[in-house]
């Protein structure tokens, strides 16, 4: 092991040409410095500077140790500056549904991690099934979910508008069957849609299934079939109800987090704040 305070000296004796300069930029004695010289030569077993020269050089060995020497000390500070820096030190592992995920919420993580630089948000989006398997199976500190009831160890729980749309150029009849945009097998929305169109008696294909809410979003603006959505995703798309089978019931959005103390509840209260906000204006988030 090569002691970091010898390595320092060293570099300092060949940056400076000499030991004198070195001695002064270090704040230590010349003497003291010829001695850690002679203790790192001793460790390396090798002449490391060549005393006769003016400026003082480094020897062939003193050459390659130097490059080491530099990377060494650069890690040493870059090791201190992260230890001492707090920031990112703290995970905390959000999920929610990818509609969730807007603008506001999006400024509330944002605010949220300057005001708290030691916490480190990792935050994924995905369908409420998936989120809710895995914050029972602890991957998630704090989680949003879609369901049709809450449980009894939610924090909070809000109602989601939601509705039936088509495409604003969709024709005035659509065909028999009729075409269906959904998302993948496992969605709420997928499930409830089945159910209505069969209790309408309808028939039906699924003329494109998304992996997310913009595919959906845009296959139904380009007219390829109607879905159920939550009406505050439609803002500013092109897309208008589908006025047969209009508005369904609607859906609960769920907070459920293992904390009820600290930066966990902080959490918690800004989401369900957002969510509140959410709930009372669907055509604005």
């Amino acid at each position: 092991m090569l002691d970091p305070r010898l390595l320092r000296t060293f570099i300092a004796i060949i940056e400076a040409g000499g030991f004198t300069r070195a001695a002064e930029r270090l704040h230590m004695t010349q003497s003291t410095l010829s001695q850690q010289l002679a203790r790192l030569e001793e460790a390396v077993g090798q002449t490391l500077v060549d005393r006769d020269a003016r400026p003082i050089r480094p020897s062939a060995a003193g050459e390659r140790l130097l490059g080491y020497a530099r990377r060494i000390m650069a890690l040493q500070c870059e090791a201190t500056a992260a230890l001492g820096n707090p920031a990112g030190t703290t995970p905390i592992h959000i999920g929610l549904p990818e509609d969730v995920f807007s603008r506001p919420m999006a400024r509330l993580f944002g605010e949220f991690s300057k005001r708290h630089q030691e916490i480190r948000l990792d935050v994924s989006a995905g369908l409420s099934r998936d989120l809710t398997r895995r914050y029972r199976g602890g991957e998630f500190d704090i989680v949003v979910v879609k369901e049709p009831a809450p449980s009894n160890d939610c924090r909070a729980s809000f109602p989601e508008a939601t509705g039936w749309f088509e495409s604003k150029d969709a024709p005035d009849a659509w065909p028999d069957p009729v075409p269906l945009v959904t998302f993948p097998p496992g969605g709420l929305y997928r499930e409830t849609m089945f159910d209505r169109i069969e209790r309408e008696r309808r028939h039906w294909y699924i003329a494109f299934s998304g992996s997310s809410l913009n595919n959906v979003l845009v296959a139904v603006e380009a007219g390829l079939g109607i879905t159920l959505l939550p009406v505050a995703a439609t803002l500013g798309r092109h897309v208008r109800p589908y006025a047969q089978f209009g508005a369904e019931a609607p859906i609960m959005v769920s907070i459920y987090a293992w904390e009820s103390t600290g930066f966990i509840a902080e959490l918690v209260q800004q989401i369900g704040a957002a969510m509140s906000e959410r709930s009372r204006r669907p055509g604005r988030s």
